[in-house]
């Protein structure tokens, strides 16, 4: 495929059948299509033929609870292998290639393949070695020896038809289909310029020896003159244009497989191999390396300092720090032990480890990486779906603007070679081939980049959705903070001793430490922390029994649900005496216990209205202290939220808690009370959102939890964190992998600018080539200058999407 029509043409001719709904996309040259209902494999593979072009299906993929085929096209001619067209798993960007490569490379110049690419770059090299002599002698008249004019067609005719033979095969296959492409008007310009030029050579007069020539570079400036004493020859124009055309479609090629480079390099990143630990004949467990796609869920393998992580899993033994920045975007290494999940193509920094692993092959995090991103580049916009509109009733219409501009020079009075000269230039310079590109390149450069950074676009209208946003609601437990429970204070009551909060920290940790409890983990990850920071200023003894000198043991724990958690502390070789029973929990239980809480009911009461969470802690039948704990504001939500309000963006902030934890929060990040809705039901997110519509905003929802996917899939726009669930990632829109709130501005950032690229590239790729047929039509464009102009517009329009590959 070459041009948007060829797009519209396999695009129509699949939708004909019934219980398809397929999107072509011209820069993968695949077809992504959808199942209503069972269709067999062959009516596909027919219906893509009966358009003119071959095709394969490369895939399938349920969706929904159905399958549906995969088929990439090629150009059906008897020396073309098909090359591929896709549906519910689409062909990965610049991954199409050439079963066997026994056959002829198929030449179908704006192919991705490397193969297509050493033919074109062939053609082009011989086009521009040909070329140079043809133009230097046509316009310069002191090089035009005696029979020059000769020299000019042999070296002219090989280019006009070997070189320049994909674009007619392309014509040619499109009328046999009765329609036309882009390459209809190139092979018609460049068939005309030539026959014309054999016409005045061999009938004309112009091949009598000792004839010279001068360059009409405004052919207008002639038109209604006596006219030459001989006919122009124009094989200057075939030959140039052909070399300009192919240059173009070679530097389109080349920047095509740049722009797939992002999500080559992701999909590149999983390893190739491992080392699986088996069971030998003697019982005992040795590595055994075996590739990557013989592994199974449960294997247990080995990750060494320096290698990839095979596959997902959940590390067995082994400490480490992880590098997923190329997957992830986040430059820090993770600590990671046993019990801990790591994702596969992660690169192992330091230490070995055992992984189990609990996820293979197609359902790896890095295979869903790949599905989505090639997802959203075989969809289209809504602005693209109106360019293929235009593209297949363009062809036709400039066809008959050149035949016009023809009948009307001639019937002005003007010369025939001058009518002929702006029809030609009409042709060449109408051709939008770039109109193919226009979306097709932004959105694989765009969506690759964003890949890169962890930003996961699920299809191109997300692309138009985020231009509408103007609030974006904020899920806060997860996404503002960091979801989990923090110790952040001891209270202890006035007058106490220095040291005292750190003793009720020690000795409610020891208790909690047996507590599974979030709460519980909490204060005991704090105690630790503390007992850590002790021993580094006062090295540790060890007794004979192996226990540290000094150290807490817990006898006698009690865990009453609900309620509180009590134990027996025990300084370790302190003596027996010094034994005392610990509770920790909430206010009214420790009463129940006898326990009196004078003198901390105030800063207990006083924490828990600032939407903080409290207990207490106690012995020798007295409250000592009140623990504070709370979600903690994530580091990066602050400067998060402040970048959405310079996008002009209002955020919102959403949560299910209790509205003085809300409030905290809000505060923290800079979202003023008035957007703060707390105490909602995880039912009652969606209807907020719907009610935020009804007032005319178009929301954004980011959110993390089950709880949130209703909300994500209601709103306009929806941004799942990737540290999240599942179901709520298959609700959204865009998917963070990071946990950074800072990803949110940075996804809408990089949508808006792939869109603005995609509009530059629309513009571009027509407004610049309808433009032109004006000035060609009145005679004030050469041919050759509308050729340059012509294949400038396709190099423009896929560079112009390469700078979305700096996008930081």
């Amino acid at each position: 495929m070459t041009c948007a029509s060829c797009v519209g043409r396999v695009e129509k001719r699949l939708n004909r059948v019934p219980g398809v709904n397929a999107t072509v996309n011209l820069a993968l040259e695949s077809a992504h299509v959808e199942l209503t209902e069972q269709v067999d494999e062959e009516t596909l593979l027919d219906a893509v033929r009966k358009a003119g072009y071959d095709a394969r299906v490369t895939g399938r993929r349920p969706a929904q609870g159905q399958a549906a085929p995969v088929a990439d096209e090629a150009p059906s001619t008897d020396s073309t292998p098909p090359a591929g067209a896709e549906s519910t798993e689409p062909a990965l960007s610049e991954q199409v290639t050439v079963p066997g490569h026994d056959q002829q490379p198929v030449e179908d110049t704006s192919a991705p393949t490397p193969d297509r690419g050493s033919v074109l770059r062939t053609r082009l090299q011989v086009a521009a070695v040909l070329s140079l002599p043809v133009m230097l002698l046509s316009m310069i008249p002191a090089l035009q020896f005696t029979g020059w004019q000769w020299v000019v067609a042999a070296l002219a005719l090989p280019v006009a038809t070997w070189a320049a033979w994909p674009f007619h095969r392309a014509a040619a296959r499109a009328a046999r289909h009765g329609s036309s492409t882009m390459d209809t008007l190139v092979s018609i310009g460049i068939i005309a310029a030539t026959g014309w030029s054999l016409w005045a050579l061999l009938l004309g007069g112009a091949g009598k020896l000792g004839v010279t020539m001068s360059p009409t570079l405004w052919p207008a400036a002639s038109a209604h003159g006596e006219g030459m004493a001989v006919p122009e020859l124009y094989f200057e124009v075939a030959a140039v244009v052909t070399t300009f055309l192919l240059a173009g479609r070679y530097a389109e090629h080349r920047s095509r497989r740049r722009a797939g480079d992002a999500l080559r390099a992701l999909l590149d990143l999983g390893a190739k191999d491992v080392a699986v630990l088996v069971t030998g004949p003697d019982g005992a467990r040795v590595e055994q390396r075996m590739p990557i796609d013989r592994l199974s869920v449960g294997d247990e393998f080995v990750v060494r300092p320096g290698e990839k992580v095979a596959t997902d899993g959940v590390v067995v033994t082994g400490t480490s720090a992880i590098d997923a920045s190329l997957l992830t975007g986040e430059p820090v290494p993770v600590d990671v032990g046993p019990g801990d999940e790591v994702t596969g193509a992660t690169m192992n920094t330091s230490g070995s480890l055992v992984v189990r692993a609990t996820r293979v092959g197609e359902e790896t995090q890095l295979a869903q990486i790949g599905r989505l991103v090639a997802a959203a580049q075989t969809g289209k916009a809504p602005v693209q779906r109106l360019a293929d509109r235009i593209s297949a009733v363009f062809v036709p219409i400039v066809l008959v603007l050149a035949v016009i501009t023809l009948v009307t020079w001639l019937a002005t009075g003007g010369s025939a070679q001058a009518a002929f000269t702006a029809a030609v230039a009409v042709l060449i310079i109408a051709c939008p081939c770039a109109l193919g590109l226009a979306t097709p390149t932004a959105l694989l450069v765009g969506t690759g980049r964003g890949a890169q950074l962890g930003i996961l676009i699920k299809g191109p209208q997300v692309l138009e959705q985020t231009r509408a946003v103007d609030t974006v609601v904020l899920d806060k437990t997860g996404t503002v903070t960091e979801g989990r429970m923090t110790l952040v204070d001891v209270l202890v009551p006035e007058g106490s001793a220095d040291d005292a909060a750190d003793e009720v920290l020690r000795f409610a940790g020891a208790v909690e430490a047996l507590s599974e409890h979030p709460i519980a983990r909490a204060i005991a990850d704090s105690a630790a922390e503390l007992a850590a920071a002790r021993r580094s200023r006062v090295p540790a003894e060890v007794g004979e029994d192996g226990v540290v000198i000094g150290s807490d043991q817990v006898h006698d724990f009690r865990n009453e649900a609900g309620h509180g958690v009590a134990g027996v502390v025990r300084v370790a070789h302190d003596g027996v005496g010094l034994a005392r029973r610990v509770l920790v929990g909430r206010p009214r239980w420790l009463a129940q216990q006898g326990v009196a809480t004078d003198g901390l009911d105030s800063p207990f009461q006083a924490a828990e209205a600032d939407g903080a969470t409290a207990v207490m802690a106690a012995w020798d039948g007295k409250a000592r202290g009140v623990l504070v704990l709370r979600d903690p504001v994530k580091p990066t939500s602050q400067q998060a939220v402040a970048e959405l309000r310079a996008m002009g963006l209002r955020p919102v902030l959403l949560t299910g808690d209790n509205r003085g934890a809300a409030l905290v929060a809000a505060r923290a990040v800079g979202i003023p009370e008035a957007d703060v809705i707390a105490e909602v039901l995880p039912e009652q997110k969606a209807q907020t959102v719907e009610r935020l519509q009804a007032l005319g905003a178009r929301v954004a929802m980011v959110g993390d939890g089950v709880n949130d996917a209703a909300a994500l899939a209601t709103a306009d726009l929806g941004l799942a964190m990737g540290t999240g669930t599942d179901v709520a990632i298959e609700a959204a829109d865009l998917t963070l992998v990071r946990g950074d709130l800072r990803s949110v501005p940075e996804a809408i950032r990089l949508s808006r600018r792939t869109l603005r690229i995609i509009k530059q590239n629309l513009f571009w790729a027509f407004a610049y080539n309808v433009a032109a047929i004006p000035l060609a039509a009145l005679g004030l464009l050469n041919p050759m200058i509308a050729g340059a102009a012509m294949a400038f517009s396709s190099v423009l329009v896929v560079t112009n999407s390469l700078r979305l590959r700096s996008f930081h």
